[in-house]
């Protein structure tokens, strides 16, 4: 007779890979165009490791987005290059001189290009029509984000004030009732 051999217990990283391969897994099915923001780094290259995990041995279901600052390095670049054409995947790049040039974002020469990525990440996510967009970043160099652990869930316009994580015990805020759901029957 076989002996049942018990499962190894979890490791905490098992755990938050788990947990975070379960949530790339629901926005892809939820969002109609969700999207990987993805910089060739080190924090987008672990993004991107755990969505090629969650549908493996399938492709990715969603497509790549990079903000180009025009300063990043060409080995960055050229490691973005090597994980798009081996995954297969779409790439698309909004480049900050392009949106400087359109208009999209003001370069008055006191802004960081870091400020300029910020008008034209929105720009690319509502020309694109993204519904969803995937970023990988450490809270502890982040500190802003140090609250939202795993999920931010924001307004159709994307807002800061919005923020619901797994330890954030406030709720996000709750919807008037309409008034037909109001009225007595």
């Amino acid at each position: 007779m076989p002996v049942a051999v018990p499962p190894a217990a979890l490791t905490h990283l098992d755990v938050l890979e788990s947990e975070s391969i379960h949530i790339i897994r629901e926005v892809a099915a939820e969002f109609e165009r969700p999207v990987l923001m993805f910089s060739g780094g080190k924090d987008s290259i672990v993004m991107l490791r755990l969505a090629e995990r969650a549908f493996a041995p399938a492709r990715v279901p969603f497509g790549l987005l990079q903000v180009d600052t025009g300063y990043d390095f060409p080995e960055v670049l050229a490691t973005r290059d090597r994980w798009v054409e081996r995954l297969g995947i779409e790439l698309h790049v909004a480049s900050v001189e392009q949106a400087i040039a359109d208009g999209v974002v003001v370069d008055d020469g006191r802004t960081s290009r870091n400020r300029l990525q910020i008008g034209t990440l929105l720009h690319a996510i509502e020309e694109r029509g993204y519904t969803a967009a995937f970023g990988g970043g450490r809270r502890d160099e982040e500190k802003a984000r140090a609250k939202e652990r795993i999920y931010s869930h924001r307004r159709p316009r994307p807002r800061t004030d919005q923020l619901c994580g797994r330890d954030d015990r406030r709720a996000p805020p709750a919807r008037p009732a309409s008034p037909s759901s109001t009225a007595p029957s």
